[in-house]
């Protein structure tokens, strides 16, 4: 019963931890470490993401139902929970103070008449900085999004190398204690291998599931900033054909 268990004893992860040296300790704890915080940064990511593309969903539903691109921005219906409503809101601000360059009243504006007969006149350049302001706040909502995915880039490339660098030392250690002893039998070898390839799987549980959610939340980020980008163009068009004058597709 005892040669039975005794593998499975010298392969268990505690038994393994207890036999390794002072360095694949400390490497094994910052492998942990990592793991923990890679773990962090995919659930949070997941839950923002998902969170930003049901709203996402919902408001490009609730402006496409809207008869005037800037109703919801009348209105003050915010969805803050999606960055389109940041694009939104950064066009309509500049719009706003574009349509107060050309005379229309800041009181007619707050009262939500942004449409007064005579006064759809931007021009060109005018638009081209609503358009400029729309992409702004896209950018900044990109880079929002693309937030923390460093973190889990560094814990997929560091965690393998560094579970290498722990092996490699434990077994270093193993070899030069032998020939200090000079015994090679397995009972000598074994507990310092044992120990040092611990470092390997610690490195390899942080890699791979990070690099999983890595690619997950990669495509999903993506996905969020098509989405962004086809909303900028979007707004922008239908801005375009409501307030210039002569405009035609």
């Amino acid at each position: 019963m005892n040669i039975l268990f005794s593998p499975l004893m010298l392969a268990s992860i505690g038994l393994a931890f207890r036999q390794s040296e002072l360095n694949g300790k400390v490497i094994v704890l910052i492998l942990v470490f990592i793991s923990v915080g890679a773990w962090t940064v995919m659930l949070t990511k997941f839950s923002q993401l998902h969170a930003a593309r049901q709203a996402s969903n919902r408001f490009l539903k609730v402006f496409r139902e809207q008869a005037r691109a800037t109703n919801l921005f009348v209105k003050k219906q915010h969805m803050p929970e999606t960055p389109l409503d940041a694009i939104y809101g950064a066009g309509c601000k500049a719009l706003i103070e574009q349509l107060i360059l050309i005379g229309v009243d800041r009181d007619e504006i707050l009262m939500g008449n942004v449409y007064p007969q005579g006064q759809r006149r931007l021009d060109t350049h005018q638009m081209d900085v609503i358009r400029d302001a729309a992409d702004c706040a896209l950018a900044d909502k990109a880079l929002e999004l693309e937030s923390l995915m460093g973190l889990l880039g560094t814990a997929v490339s560091v965690g393998p190398f560094l579970g290498l660098l722990g092996t490699v030392w434990g077994v270093m250690g193993t070899f030069s204690g032998m020939a200090t002893a000079g015994s090679a039998t397995l009972s000598a070898v074994a507990p310092g291998i044992s120990g040092a390839l611990l470092c390997t799987v610690a490195g390899l549980l942080v890699a791979l599931p990070a690099t999983i959610g890595y690619s997950l939340l990669a495509t999903r980020i993506r996905y969020l900033s098509v989405q962004m980008d086809n909303f900028s163009q979007e707004f922008t068009g239908r801005i375009q054909q409501e307030f210039m004058l002569n405009y035609s597709k």
